[in-house]
């Protein structure tokens, strides 16, 4: 249970729910008055902050916006950031990210190594059986928001193996890492950390209780706190906003996709046949499809109304496959700014596409329910894994 203290981080107003059942956390304690609201405590007499943050500016500007602009307790706030801990693995991650060396000159199966993470029997059975357990609220978020089963399946497959790998490492540690030490994203942090504290408050969270990412992206979707703010959803009623809930995960990942765009029923992307060497390829791209035709590429099946397209190139090793990329795959992109992240999404849900599904689907061949196909469309191999019906 939160020690005392921390109930001045809630508004000076009546929270609308009492107290949440999520797992990530344990909720406030109530301390009711006669008007039923929650008492804050007596202000405490202001203390400098001590531990990993002590007099560090940045910090303590950021405490200063945290009181000036959204009314939070200077002391609470300082005996919260005392305890947040400066973690030197989270700058050595973050650095990583950086772009280095030089593209390869030709092929070296960089899409294959890059597949293999995450499309496998093991990730394909567990999918399905995530989808079995949440088919309800699967189907029910592509009725509200447009998005198929399969993109969010495979979106939280990707981003945490279906809840199993959703980060260990205390958010407001990585956040208050990235704000107060990392100055190259010193500005982009500091507003997740402000949006996340928000969170904690709104939601009645304890901050310190709270694990995710290095980053401090968060629950089976892993959103960003700035995420959570403008796409989470509360989608299984309860009241709260709770990313490391299965179904508000579900609910909040549709509405992310139709907020970024995606357009229900369409394609995401088309294999091509043919070379294209001479032309800039990525999610980014924007040709006509006369400008690839000329080009010598060829799509696989009909592209429906789109007259264009960007280009798409996976290294398989042996050469390079090229797809024609739709506004559904820039969509998916929206998620993680990765050609490879998108296509990985996207086959994995294909690979867990159950057959048995009610809709008639041109994805993939019928068959009985619990076996699992991903297409793959060079030059005709179509069928890779055969997993055995769950039980």
């Amino acid at each position: 249970m939160l020690k005392r203290r921390y109930l001045a981080l809630l508004p000076l107003c009546v929270l609308l729910a009492a107290c949440s059942s999520k797992p990530k956390a344990t909720a406030v304690t109530e301390t009711t008055g006669g008007s039923g609201g929650f008492l804050l405590e007596p202000q405490h007499n202001v203390m400098n902050m001590g531990g990993d943050f002590a007099n560090n500016p940045a910090a303590e500007q950021f405490i200063d916006k945290m009181v000036s602009k959204h009314g939070f307790d200077r002391q609470q706030l300082h005996e919260i950031l005392s305890q947040a801990k400066r973690l030197d693995y989270v700058l050595r991650l973050m650095d990583r990210q950086a772009p280095s060396g030089l593209p390869p000159s030709g092929p070296n199966g960089a899409w294959l190594r890059y597949k293999k993470q995450f499309i496998t029997p093991d990730n394909v059975q567990n999918g399905v059986a995530f989808w079995n357990q949440y088919q309800d609220a699967l189907n029910r978020a592509w009725q509200v928001y447009g998005v198929p089963p399969e993109i969010i399946v495979g979106i939280i497959g990707v981003e945490t193996r279906w809840g199993r790998v959703m980060g260990k490492t205390r958010i407001l540690d990585a956040l208050a890492t990235l704000s107060f030490s990392y100055p190259r994203r010193a500005e982009y942090f500091s507003g997740e950390l402000e949006t996340f504290l928000l969170m904690a408050r709104s939601e009645s969270d304890d901050p310190l209780n709270l694990k995710g990412s290095f980053a401090g992206a968060m629950g089976y979707g892993q959103f960003m706190p700035s995420s959570y703010r403008q796409y989470a959803v509360d989608f299984n009623g309860d009241g709260h906003i709770n990313l490391w809930d299965p179904v508000d995960a579900i609910g909040s990942v549709a509405n992310y996709f139709k907020q970024h765009g995606w357009v229900s029923g369409d394609l995401v992307a088309v294999p091509a046949m043919g070379q294209a060497p001479g032309l800039e390829n990525g999610f980014k791209t924007n040709y006509s499809v006369s400008q690839l035709t000329a080009a010598g590429l060829t799509p696989t099946q009909p592209l429906g109304n789109h007259q264009q397209a960007s280009l798409l190139r996976l290294d398989i090793g042996t050469g390079y496959q090229y797809w024609y990329g739709l506004p559904n795959f820039y969509t998916i992109t929206r998620y993680n700014h990765s050609t490879h992240y998108a296509m990985a999404v996207w086959q994995l849900g294909l690979a867990c596409l159950r057959p048995a599904d009610s809709r008639p689907s041109p994805r993939l061949p019928s068959a009985r329910r619990g076996v699992c196909y991903i297409l793959q469309h060079f030059p005709s191999l179509t069928l890779i894994y055969i997993i055995p019906p769950i039980q």
